[in-house]
């Protein structure tokens, strides 16, 4: 079943999460990963605390960001079909937090090396992955107000240190039209005291992020990591294709997001986790899942779009 087929007995009926057309495939051969290698991980977390978003190109091959994008679409499906399942980030636009169970290759993502190697580099060998959902501009999506995740912690304000991370893995190879992703590099570090909420810059300083901004075309394979309180925002969508993209959240020992996400495994499945993806994994085990009422929310980012 399609999205907009479940959305139907909603008043806001949303389109299909993606055409039946099968999306434009950059080719594998040109797109060759590099070698997860010390140098390459050390030049990763030198992108995150410079411009605040690294990136692995083709880390998996297209058809697995196929797999991804079903498993995006029928965890949409299930979740509109019921209060709370989809929270909105603006018109058109929807988060979806889901169980790792939901997504066939969570333990691949999981344990991917660049991932691994990214994680214990930036926030220690304890690490903890305390978040899975994914994020959906469809068509008419506007441009969000910039924003960042959370306030600033403490350690990052005082310290300059990088308490937390965000991967992103599109399930479509992202074209101009289709509303890219766009962040302001080097933001991570403003304090935000004058951020409402501490997330949300005065709209006299957009001038400012937009003249830093960088757009980012990630294709079908591709991870980015990014820290989270980097200025960002998600922009227009011009076409016809929603862009769906999974969000991973990792944590230092301490940081504390772990408390707005209700991520939860059975015990079967945690058995079958490779034992360095159990390592990380410190959420609930459950005889059975339930279905997540969405509460990662952005205070006032709905209200606050253009």
């Amino acid at each position: 079943m399609t999205a907009a087929r479940a959305a139907g007995a909603h008043a806001d009926a949303v389109p299909d999460l993606v055409p039946d057309a099968a999306p434009s495939a950059a080719p594998d051969a040109v797109r060759e990963p590099a070698p997860v290698t010390p140098e390459a991980v050390a030049a990763a977390r030198h992108d995150l605390y410079t411009d605040g978003i690294t990136a692995c190109r083709g880390a998996f091959g297209a058809e697995w960001a196929d797999r991804l994008r079903e498993d995006i679409e029928a965890a949409f499906d299930e979740a509109r079909r019921r209060p709370g399942g989809a929270v909105g980030r603006g018109p058109h636009r929807y988060y979806v937090e889901i169980h790792p169970e939901q997504m066939r290759g969570f333990a691949e993502l999981a344990d991917h090396p660049w991932v691994r190697g990214v994680c214990e580099a930036v926030l220690g060998p304890e690490y903890a992955i305390v978040e899975l959902g994914f994020d959906i501009p469809f068509a008419g999506a506007v441009n969000q107000p910039w924003h960042r995740d959370f306030p600033s912690p403490e350690l990052t304000r005082t310290e300059r240190r990088l308490t937390s991370l965000a991967f992103n893995v599109t399930a479509v190879d992202t074209e101009e039209d289709m509303g890219p992703f766009e962040i302001a590099p080097g933001t991570q570090w403003e304090h935000g005291d004058g951020f409402e909420h501490g997330m949300f810059p005065p709209r006299g300083e957009f001038p400012r992020y937009e003249s830093l901004a960088v757009r980012k075309y990630p294709c079908r394979g591709d991870i980015s990591a990014r820290s989270a309180l980097t200025l960002h925002r998600g922009t227009t969508n011009h076409s016809a294709t929603a862009r769906p993209v999974l969000v991973l959240g990792v944590d230092a020992p301490g940081a504390g997001n772990d408390a707005h996400h209700d991520m939860a495994v059975t015990r079967a499945y945690r058995d079958a986790l490779p034992e360095r993806v159990r390592a990380h994994l410190h959420c609930p085990v459950v005889d059975e899942l339930a279905p997540i009422v969405q509460k990662h929310t952005i205070e006032g980012l709905v209200m606050g779009d253009a």
